[in-house]
């Protein structure tokens, strides 16, 4: 009798446990406290942010507690200028530099806040995307930054996503799809604008044009690192033949899955930007272009925008102009860390084994879970 009790009583426990089980994956109430780092092409600095994401009733929340950027200093501003002609073995030599410079950063922000993140998801620092020749690479070694911060690191999102003949970009609209379902559009104004939005059941995301990474360029000619609220651009002249020649530009005219990267500026923007045009005209002109081919895409409904451009008031101003849809301008955390944001946001699909790239986005084989985990 006493050992059927104890049987009894042991299957008691275990239907409990499982019970117990049940109720908490039902209730999905598990935590993720996430580092992520964002370095964007507009050479602002390093952005990192200390985000939670719990899901509950099947549905993400998240939270950014902190968010700094680490402004990036000439000379490395210079290094990562030099690398796109570097050596081999000068790509390699910085790509361990800026691991460490990531690490440290990681850990000084820890230490300062008394953080204990359960990993790091850093999206590196973009050197080259040429995706028609398969190729793309982010600096920043993830092993060294897991070796020098002392947590888990995630990183090298876009790789997979490329072998499998995709374009590696955008990967954020993933994380508009699931932390930010209540908006119509989501518009980042960084190095590049890029959108994702619902379509016929699909989310759709691609460049648009680039924004920050020219706008930066020309206000360095002036002698500061952008243009602010773009007073500059506001009082300048538009030249029209110019607007009309990038309007112009055959990017435009292509069909998605399409992405960008620097060496289509170097090639297709800059040799337009001549000497003999003001640089205020210049900063006018091309705003307007910005604003201009957004538009091209935006069609009616509520538009999330963020990145460094949603500072920009001319730029917002003119695209409100130039549309119908109602533009929202979150708060200043999610305004300069949602890319931060959802790149940690990926580094939780990427640990718990969900896709975290999107076919229909990127133009890949498959949907795909990318990103390599060093311990």
């Amino acid at each position: 009798m006493l050992s059927l009790l104890l049987i009894s009583s042991y299957k008691f426990n275990f239907l409990i446990e499982k019970f117990t089980i049940l109720v908490a994956n039902s209730c999905n109430l598990e935590k993720f406290k996430v580092i992520g780092l964002m370095s964007g092409t507009s050479l602002d600095g390093l952005d990192i942010a200390y985000c939670e994401f719990w899901l509950e009733n099947n549905q993400w929340n998240f939270k950014i507690l902190k968010g700094e950027t680490i402004a990036y200093t000439s000379e490395w501003k210079n290094r990562f200028l030099a690398c796109e002609t570097s050596t081999a073995l000068q790509l390699i030599e910085n790509h361990k530099a800026f691991g460490t410079f990531c690490g440290n950063a990681v850990k000084q922000f820890c230490a300062k806040y008394n953080f204990s993140p359960d990993f790091v998801s850093s999206h590196g620092h973009t050197i080259f995307h040429q995706p028609q020749k398969n190729i793309t690479f982010q600096l920043g070694c993830g092993a060294t930054i897991a070796a020098v911060s002392s947590f888990k690191t995630v990183c090298d999102f876009r790789s997979t996503d490329v072998a499998l003949g995709g374009q590696g970009a955008p990967l954020v609209p993933i994380g508009d799809e699931l932390l930010f379902a209540e908006y119509d559009y989501c518009l980042n104004l960084g190095g590049f604008a890029n959108v994702s939005f619902n379509e016929n059941g699909k989310r759709i995301a691609f460049d648009i044009c680039p924004a920050n990474i020219v706008l930066n360029y020309l206000s360095e000619q002036k002698g500061k690192p952008y243009d602010e609220n773009g007073n500059w651009a506001k009082n300048g002249n538009t030249n029209i033949e110019l607007l009309n020649t990038l309007n112009n530009l055959p990017f435009y005219s292509q069909s998605g899955p399409k992405s960008l990267g620097k060496e289509w500026v170097l090639e297709s923007i800059f040799p337009l930007l001549k000497n003999n045009i003001l640089v205020d005209d210049l900063l006018n002109t091309f705003t307007l272009h910005i604003a201009e081919q957004i538009a091209t895409v935006l069609k009616n409904g509520k538009v999330l925008v963020t990145g460094g451009g949603a500072f920009n008031s001319f730029l917002t101003g003119q695209l409100q102009q130039k549309t119908e849809v109602k533009i929202i301008i979150p708060d200043a955390n999610t305004i300069q860390f949602k890319e931060a944001l959802l790149f940690a946001f990926l580094g939780v699909l990427r640990v718990t084994e969900q896709n975290n790239a999107l076919q229909s986005v990127t133009g890949a084989s498959r949907d795909n879970c990318g990103g390599a985990i060093y311990l």
